[in-house]
């Protein structure tokens, strides 16, 4: 069975650029036909699609995140990373990584990780 795990740090100061990794045991993630979403929940807000990675290497963006955002992979290393911008204290939240069969809502998720955007 697929897991997933976030790791990156859990502070972050504001304007700085926020990395996070998705490491993927129990799966490829170039195998057809799965797709590789970040997908975060601010505190007592509902959650936000960011954008995600194919197993084509494909991207697709919230137009929400999509100024600030890129996600990339690495192959040889099962995982996948998110890159956000010139983050503010309006981007703390719980970051899942997650994946879903095509362009459907993920079915499969990590535990998520708490990122805290403050001096």
């Amino acid at each position: 069975q697929v897991q997933l795990q976030e790791s990156g740090p859990g502070l972050v100061k504001p304007s700085q650029t926020l990395s996070l990794t998705c490491t993927v045991s129990g799966g490829s993630i170039s195998t057809n036909p799965y797709y590789w979403s970040w997908i975060r929940q601010p505190p007592g807000k509902g959650l936000e699609w960011i954008g995600y990675i194919d197993y084509l290497d494909s991207t697709n963006y919230s137009p929400f995140f999509k100024s600030r955002t890129s996600i990339s992979r690495d192959t040889s290393k099962n995982h996948y990373t998110l890159q956000l911008a010139s983050v503010t204290p309006e981007d703390t939240a719980v970051y899942y990584c997650a994946r879903s069969t095509g362009v459907g809502w993920p079915n499969y998720w990590g535990r998520g990780t708490q990122v805290i955007v403050s001096l």
